[in-house]
């Protein structure tokens, strides 16, 4: 019998027969990155794309993607999604912007497709919003971070945490302010969400960074194995969340089988 899914025993392509597989709860996260120029970066801070909100727009655009994923994926069953997230954040290295899309059934099937549908068509929507001024922006790695339910199990990519740096831009769901006096060709900020955090990070922050740089740790698919939205693990990352919610700190430890003074040091 053949071993591929989507192909029968005469080697035609056909849709897999679901009807007597058992509903399960079913998760999936997947990411994609676009590579932008720093100015680029810097006109979608400001909120001065032609099109409008880039962030948000790009956002609603996964979603709506998620939810027509069996309309554009000829072999693929149409699902009653019971969840879908897309977060969009700052690429550590300043070179562009990471997302990481969710999406979650109770159904005989899964939902890979669906969050990898959601994460290229985020990434698409980006760059129509951008390519005016942005014709070299480059989409890729797209791929699947993390997935579970299902008669294959769980899977987690391997997946090493890029380094941080201090300066590198930082998001917030609402989108991107320049610092006041800022060249607008500079690397863009998050929008004030309260008092400022040094940069050098509180000792929880360094020793969180710490644990995550030695485990080779991915955030996106370590927050999602947690339960958590990976742009909170993010604000804590880059400073914009003082400290995390003591539950939240217990998730990423049991995820990571660790202690939470192993993940975020001694108080």
């Amino acid at each position: 019998m053949n071993d591929l899914t989507h192909v029968d025993d005469a080697g035609r392509a056909s849709m897999v027969d679901v009807t007597d597989k058992a509903d399960t709860e079913r998760v999936a996260t997947a990411g994609a990155t676009i590579r932008l120029q720093a100015a680029t970066l810097a006109l979608i801070a400001e909120g001065r794309a032609a099109k409008g909100d880039v962030i948000a727009t790009a956002r609603i655009a996964g979603i709506m993607a998620a939810k027509k994923t069996s309309e554009l994926i000829p072999l693929c069953h149409p699902l009653m999604l019971t969840g879908v997230s897309v977060d969009i954040a700052p690429l550590d290295d300043g070179s562009g912007l990471g997302i990481t899309a969710s999406a979650k059934v109770k159904g005989p099937t899964g939902v890979e497709m669906e969050a990898l549908t959601a994460a290229s068509v985020a990434a698409l929507t980006i760059y129509d919003m951008v390519k005016a001024v942005d014709r070299e922006a480059t989409i890729g790695d797209v791929r699947l971070l993390t997935k579970s339910g299902g008669k294959s199990g769980d899977y987690t990519r391997d997946e090493a945490a890029p380094a941080s740096t201090p300066e590198a831009p930082k998001f917030v769901s609402r989108g991107f302010r320049r610092a006041p006096g800022a060249n607008a060709a500079a690397r863009p900020r998050a929008l004030d969400m309260g008092p400022a955090t040094p940069k050098s990070g509180t000792p929880r922050a360094e020793a969180f960074r710490t644990f995550l740089r030695e485990s080779r740790l991915q955030v996106s698919s370590w927050a999602a194995q947690a339960g958590l939205p990976p742009g909170l693990v993010y604000g804590f990352l880059h400073g914009r969340v003082g400290r995390l919610p003591k539950d939240a700190e217990e998730r990423l430890a049991k995820a990571a089988n660790a202690t939470v003074r192993d993940v975020f040091g001694s108080e």
